[in-house]
C-alpha cells in the first residue's frame, strides 16, 4: 500500500519521474513574494501525481530526487524541494486512504508555520492562513469521504475528475504550507530581520498563493488523471 517494493517496474517509474522532476525544475511558474529572483516551478504540479501514482513512499523519494538532481542544471532550492516533497508524501497517503495521517501532518504543519515566533502569520496576519484553513476543514470534513468513495471508481470519470483535484489541492497546499514554514526558518532574521517586512509579505500573498494552489491543482488533474489511466490501463500502477 505505501509503494515500498523497489521492483524492476517501481524502479521504472522512479527513474521516468525523477527525470520529469528535472525537467519541471526548470520551468518557473510563480515568483515567490519575498525572494528576489525565486520562483515556485512546474515541478509543484508533478508532485501530486506522483504521490497519487506512486504511493507515498516512492512518490517522496522521486520528488527528494528530483529536487536534488535539479541542483546539477542550476535550478536546485531547498523550499521548492520540501513543498514538491510533503506534496507527493500528502497526496499518496490520501490516494491510498490513510486521511488521517496526512490529516495530523497537515495541522502539525499549519500549527508550527502560523506560530512560528515573532514573523508567524497568526502573530502578524492570521487572515493570511484563510484559505489553509478553509481546505483543512475539507480534508476532515464527511464531504471528502463523499468525494474520495469516488476517487476509487476510476471507470467514473465525471467522480474521479473531482476527487483527483480535491487531493491535488489539499497535498499542494500541505506543500504550500511546508515551504513557508521552511521560508521563515531559512530567512529569519539572517536575511529579513525586519517584522514589517514580513507583515508585508503575508498581506500580499494573502490572496495570491490561493489562486496559485488552485491552478497548480487543476494543472495537475488536467495532466494526471489521463496518464493515471494510461498507466493503469499498462499494469504499471
Amino acid at each position: 500500500m505505501l509503494g515500498l517494493k523497489l521492483t524492476v517496474k517501481n524502479a521504472a517509474l522512479l527513474t521516468c519521474f525523477t527525470a520529469l522532476y528535472v525537467i519541471f525544475y526548470s520551468l518557473p511558474v510563480f515568483p515567490i513574494i519575498g525572494i528576489s529572483g525565486a520562483a515556485i516551478r512546474a515541478a509543484a504540479a508533478m508532485a501530486p501525481i506522483t504521490g497519487i501514482l506512486l504511493g507515498p513512499f516512492l512518490g517522496t523519494l522521486s520528488a527528494l530526487l528530483g529536487g536534488l538532481a535539479s541542483f546539477f542544471i542550476g535550478r536546485f532550492s531547498p523550499l521548492s524541494l520540501i513543498a514538491t516533497s510533503v506534496t507527493a508524501l500528502c497526496a499518496g497517503l490520501l490516494h491510498i486512504g490513510r486521511r488521517r495521517e496526512c490529516a495530523l501532518l497537515y495541522l502539525l504543519l499549519l500549527v508550527s508555520f502560523g506560530l512560528y515566533p515573532i514573523v508567524g502569520p497568526f502573530w502578524l496576519y492570521p487572515l493570511m492562513m484563510w484559505f489553509q484553513i478553509v481546505v483543512f476543514l475539507m480534508l476532515v470534513s464527511p464531504f471528502y469521504s463523499l468525494v474520495f468513495k469516488r476517487e476509487q471508481d476510476h471507470t467514473n470519470s465525471k467522480g474521479f475528475f473531482p476527487a483527483f483535484f480535491l487531493i491535488s489541492l489539499i497535498s499542494t497546499l500541505a506543500g504550500q504550507i511546508a515551504g513557508s514554514l521552511a521560508f521563515e526558518m531559512i530567512f529569519w532574521p539572517a536575511f529579513i530581520g525586519e517584522v514589517e517586512t514580513w507583515a508585508g509579505i503575508w498581506k500580499v500573498v494573502t490572496w495570491i498563493y490561493p489562486v496559485e494552489r488552485v491552478i497548480i491543482a487543476v494543472f495537475a488533474t488536467i495532466i494526471g488523471v489521463p496518464l493515471f489511466k494510461a498507466l493503469k490501463a499498462a499494469n504499471l500502477v
